[in-house]
């Protein structure tokens, strides 16, 4: 089974040539190449955010496998559910799903459960592939995505990539991405404000913290469980440290600066 984009001709460019211009124009092929552990990549139109995708993913080595770990938009499907496509498609070709990895997070995250009607619409995952695909020639992927739930429950999914990753001995091989945007609609000063709060507890790579500041500082990072999870398997692989890449809003490219959305990309190695 093949799953089609969702948001081609929508949130990026809809044919083969146009988006591959459209991703040339967006990553930084000049970039010095990290070995990542972890990432955090934004989702929205390449238009507000491919800037900051573009810079972030283009900054990291390629790798052979990626785990994509995306918030859920259209409250479809199971809470955690993972993908059961054999590929995903883009305009600029297919991507294959790792099998070996997804039924190995299946068996170690008993709250991940198979289902297809929660990737069906969601954007999240899907404008990631279009910038690795354009870094590099093969790869596969796990996508997954992920509700609200518990900080209980992030850190045993966490914990459950990581062992799924160890036990397939890919540690050097794997790459874990969690798509989020920061804060939705409000003016860039406030963004701003509410924003290095998140940012600094993922640069300490502290998910209780940053599941706290998210409640606490009523903080609308739609991807702040993903970067939870995140940041759990990535110190369960030996992540020691993070760094922002690039932080902007959509107020740079639209002018309007009372309601805006952050976007933030950061490297955790």
């Amino acid at each position: 089974m093949v799953r089609n984009p969702a948001v081609a001709g929508q949130f990026y460019s809809g044919s083969k040539e146009s988006l591959a211009k459209e991703v040339r124009g967006l990553i930084d092929e000049t970039a010095g190449r990290e070995d990542a552990i972890g990432v955090v990549s934004p989702h929205a139109g390449y238009v507000y955010s491919g800037l900051v995708a573009g810079s972030t993913l283009s900054s990291i080595k390629s790798k052979s496998t990626y785990i994509i770990l995306g918030p859920n938009h259209t409250g479809l499907g199971s809470p955690f559910s993972i993908s059961v496509s054999d590929s995903w498609k883009t305009p600029l070709g297919e991507v294959s799903v790792s099998k070996a990895l997804s039924d190995k997070i299946l068996k170690n995250c008993p709250d991940i459960k198979e289902d297809e009607l929660a990737h069906i619409h969601e954007h999240s995952i899907e404008v990631q592939l279009p910038f690795l695909q354009a870094l590099q020639k093969d790869l596969t992927f796990v996508p997954i995505v992920i509700s609200l739930g518990s900080l209980e429950t992030y850190r045993n999914i966490g914990e459950g990539l990581a062992k799924s990753v160890k036990e397939l001995k890919i540690e050097k091989d794997i790459t874990i991405i969690a798509s989020s945007d920061m804060t939705h609609y409000e003016s860039r000063e406030t963004a701003k404000a509410k924003d290095s709060k998140a940012i600094d507890a993922i640069l300490k790579l502290d998910e209780k913290s940053l599941v706290e500041r998210i409640e606490k500082f009523d903080i609308s990072m739609c991807g702040f469980a993903p970067a939870a999870i995140m940041i759990v398997a990535a110190k369960k692989l030996g992540a020691a440290s993070a760094h922002l890449i690039k932080y902007q809003t959509s107020g740079e490219v639209s002018g309007d600066y009372s309601s805006v959305v952050g976007y933030a990309g950061i490297i955790i190695s």
